[in-house]
């Protein structure tokens, strides 16, 4: 401490009159907000002095691109602190905690978003041009054995302790074809490694980098899993898509862009970001006695859950191991206790209003008997809701889209209180004469519509066709 107090001295001409130590995640770094006669700066003590250099050289040759970074002002001649501009103490993190408890972010939350997303790009190849990538700390690129530390990680610091059986043979030979699939697209850019809303200051609502310290060569996909999909950032699959189309329109700025073997690309290094998050927290959690990392697992289990409904068919053994580890009853029990759940169902006014079983009571019911009723032609009967034939007629009539509309704005603040007073349950029920054709319609429509706009269990349940779906 007493060498960042010099260094700070001589930099500035003056000893620093006050001294405040900032919060930290998981890093060994510790940061200081140091105040003297001329404003303020940031002091940084690290116990790695390779990393210290290795974020020095990066900063200062992203300045020089042009780059949204701090500047690095001073250090010690052994790289064991140095000083960097104070970019103050607004994080986009925290600057769209609204969004993320409620599970649905405003406009200008969104926006904030997705100026860190269309900054990306120029980080990944502005920030390359020219780089020393020899002074990247631990390793200058992204490879095969740096692909291997994090796949262990993730097996010795979390799977071995949940208890799980499984073969580490299988499991290895699945690695090493996911290793291959990671590594098949080479490029010449920067690989972030932490790209998240965490690492992200806002000043006057522009972005500014910070924690890029274990940056090196690699490809471009890693950083936009790393971000869209962090664990705990609650981006609701329609939200998941806008990121993902800002950050492509600022990406074909750089290189063209083939869609189809980008997405398809992008969904291994999902699944492996998942798998190295995991991992992390196991060590934070296990075996630093960290409780608060334990407490993002479920939302990395979350992620998995999802990405595991299309199988990875490329590593089976792994797929089926990992929906194993989805289905334990630690993880499935904090889901289900953590999101809220909205049932949609259709019925026939004719056999009465569905109970909630939840014994919550409440929720919606939408009389779809307005609606012009496919039901009274003959070719109809035979069809339902879910059958294209009566889908058709539904959207050429019209009508439905603005009823929908309608039922859409209402469901939208009720499903937003009851995530904010961390409500479990709600229902919302569409009738009609049969419980066939509109109300299926409508039902699967609503069930649809926010399964995909926020972060919660949706069951959609067709009563009179004995038909039920989880999303």
């Amino acid at each position: 401490m007493k060498q960042l107090e010099s260094l700070f001295k001589s930099y500035t001409g003056f000893p620093a009159r006050s001294i405040t130590e900032l919060p930290s995640s998981g890093s060994n770094r510790r940061y200081f907000r140091m105040e003297g006669e001329q404003g303020s700066l940031i002091g940084t003590l690290g116990s790695c002095k390779e990393e210290n250099k290795a974020f020095i050289v990066i900063a200062e040759h992203f300045r020089k691109q042009g780059l949204p970074v701090p500047g690095v002002y001073a250090h010690s001649r052994d790289l064991s602190c140095y000083l960097q501009q104070d970019l103050g103490d607004r994080i986009l993190y925290n600057a769209v905690e609204e969004g993320r408890s409620r599970g649905n972010y405003s406009p200008g939350e969104k926006s904030l978003l997705f100026k860190a997303l269309e900054a990306l790009p120029a980080l990944q190849f502005k920030g390359a041009q020219g780089l020393d990538f020899s002074v990247c700390y631990p390793q200058p690129e992204f490879d095969e054995r740096m692909v291997s530390f994090d796949l262990n990680y993730f097996k010795y610091c979390f799977l071995k302790a949940t208890g799980l059986d499984f073969s580490e043979i299988k499991l290895e030979n699945d690695f090493r074809k996911m290793s291959a699939v990671l590594l098949r697209d080479a490029s010449e850019t920067f690989l972030y490694r932490d790209f998240q809303a965490r690492n992200v200051m806002l000043v006057n609502d522009e972005p500014y980098f910070i924690d890029f310290q274990g940056g090196r060569k690699g490809p471009i996909y890693y950083d936009v899993a790393s971000f869209i999909w962090q664990a705990k950032a609650n981006y609701s699959d329609e939200l998941k898509e806008e990121l993902l189309s800002a950050y492509l329109k600022a990406l074909r700025q750089y290189t063209p862009v083939a869609e189809k073997h980008f997405y398809g690309q992008l969904r291994h290094f999902i699944l492996f970001r998942t798998l190295q998050v995991l991992g992390a927290y196991g060590f934070r959690g296990y075996f630093e006695k960290k409780p608060h990392f334990l407490q993002s697992v479920p939302y990395a289990i979350d992620n998995l859950r999802k990405l595991l409904k299309e199988p990875f068919t490329e590593y089976p053994y792994l797929s089926s191991l990992l929906l194993e580890l989805t289905r334990m009853r630690q993880y499935s029990d904090m889901d289900k206790e953590r999101k809220l759940q909205v049932t949609v169902c259709s019925f026939a006014y004719k056999k009465g209003i569905p109970n909630d079983l939840s014994g919550n009571g409440g929720g919606y019911v939408f009389d779809c008997r307005g609606l012009e009723n496919p039901g009274k032609f003959e070719h109809f009967r035979h069809f339902t809701g879910e059958d294209q034939e009566v889908i058709r007629f539904m959207e050429e009539d019209g009508g439905v889209k603005g009823f929908l509309e309608h039922a859409y704005l209402l469901m939208d603040t009720h499903v937003q209180r009851y995530i904010e007073r961390k409500f479990n349950h709600l229902m919302c029920c569409f009738g009609c004469t049969g419980g066939q054709h509109r109300s299926v319609y409508c039902a699967r429509h609503m069930a649809e519509y926010l399964a995909k706009k926020y972060d919660i269990r949706v069951h959609l349940y067709h009563r009179e066709l004995d038909l039920e779906i989880d999303y």
